[in-house]
């Protein structure tokens, strides 16, 4: 039962926010069943399943459902992790396993059901996008807590890479969050007017459907930044190319740029200032600068991955329409980041970090000559086991009384007078 507590919590979010815009919309007709029968694919889109509008796939999805999904997946599984004392791979498993197969089941049940309305998901797509999201953030529920001493196994370098790359991603995304939040300072009067343009009711879900786009624009504005840029349909923006166009009167699109700016290649510096930080952090972890390399190495790899799946992530299909697709250029920007962290930090971690002494070849005269006796004889014979094991053989040799042949002369009759 406790698997089911984030579906069913996710659900009712979905459902409530719904309420809320088609109760305050101008010319919205309320209804709870309209409203229960819509959350079934609102909950679809905040598991990032694909979905179908009159046979036109909407495929650009707001992220901050899918974020606080996974967040209560994970505090779902830490609970359990706890509770159930998971501290064996197969008890941990059975965690990932059981929170990841319910969302995959009631995701496949939400597209039957609502196979037969204006919004439609691809059931094989409801069953692996629910199961695959709440999967990694039970992961990261479980294994924190189910004590497999997986940093133990893990390369101190390669986790010294790792921890620079996660601060390397919230550094890249606090730069697109400041470019985002700058421009619209800066168009700020034209996003109140997209606001208010059916009034005071239609605004208030205007503002829940931006506040759920939030963080698809902070990810574009990164993408911007780090220079690939993003695309919308025909419209493209970024520091390297500009092609304006008109853009649905949407409040987040409002604080697009009607022109180029030759400032914007001054952001770029913004990336590169996050990878020299990157080999600054890393500078001492290694003497020798292979190691220092390696580190920054597993960092920008760490960069590239999130900023491909987070890019990827928040732009798709639109409709068919004029404005699509949402392209941020996931290869792109990835790309980018490998560069904006391997470059700068390499040099960093290379010119700054400690640098390995040579070793002094030993001096043979000197040493001959603080240690005269060492490979010398021993002065005493009494330490040589030859001469102790056969001991007065010279003494037997220089008496001649003991050769056999003298024994008869030396008898009684040598002295008789004879």
């Amino acid at each position: 039962m406790a698997a089911l507590s984030p579906v069913l919590t996710t659900y009712a979010v979905v459902a409530a926010v719904l309420a809320i815009g088609m109760a305050t919309a101008a010319r919205a007709v309320f209804s709870t069943t309209g409203v229960l029968a819509a959350a079934v694919p609102g909950w679809l889109a905040a598991h990032q399943v694909p979905l179908s509008l009159g046979g036109r796939e909407l495929g650009v999805l707001p992220l901050l459902p899918t974020i606080a999904a996974a967040l209560m997946v994970w505090r779902t599984a830490a609970t359990a992790a706890e509770r159930l004392d998971a501290h064996t791979p197969k008890r941990a498993a059975w965690i990932v396993g059981t929170i990841a197969g319910a969302h995959g089941v009631v995701g496949l049940l939400f597209a039957i059901a609502s196979s037969g309305g204006s919004a439609t998901a691809d059931p094989l797509a409801a069953l692996y996008y629910p199961a695959l999201i709440s999967a990694l953030a039970a992961s990261a529920g479980v294994l924190p807590r189910a004590g497999f001493g997986v940093r133990e196994r893990i390369d101190e370098l390669a986790w010294r890479g790792l921890k620079a790359g996660l601060l390397a991603l919230a550094a890249f995304l606090a730069i697109g969050a400041t470019v985002f939040l700058a421009a619209l300072l800066g168009s700020f009067g034209t996003v109140r007017d997209l606001f208010a343009v059916d009034g005071a009711g239609s605004g208030l879900g205007m503002l829940l459907l931006s506040l759920g786009y939030l963080p698809n624009a902070v990810i574009a504005a990164t993408g911007f930044a780090t220079g690939p840029g993003f695309a919308l349909g025909e419209v493209g923006i970024g520091p390297f190319g500009f092609t304006g166009g008109p853009v649905p009167a949407f409040p987040l699109l409002g604080v697009l740029p009607d022109h180029a700016a030759p400032w914007w290649f001054a952001l770029l510096l913004l990336p590169a200032a996050v990878g020299a930080v990157v080999g600054w952090t890393l500078r001492d972890v290694a003497v020798a600068p292979a190691g220092r390399l390696r580190a920054v190495v597993v960092a920008a790899v760490v960069v590239a991955m999130a900023l491909a799946v987070l890019a990827g992530s928040a732009g798709g299909a639109f409709g068919g329409g004029a404005f699509n697709p949402v392209d941020l250029r996931a290869a792109w920007v990835s790309l980018a980041g490998v560069l904006w962290v391997a470059v700068p930090g390499s040099v960093v971690a290379w010119t700054t970090g400690e640098r390995s002494r040579p070793r002094a070849e030993p001096d043979l005269d000197d040493d001959l000559d603080d240690d005269p006796d060492e490979e010398q004889e021993p002065e005493n014979p009494g330490d040589d086991g030859e001469t102790d094991a056969e001991p007065g053989a010279d003494d037997l040799d220089d008496d001649p009384g003991d050769e056999p042949g003298d024994g008869p002369e030396d008898g009684p009759g040598a002295g008789s007078g004879r």
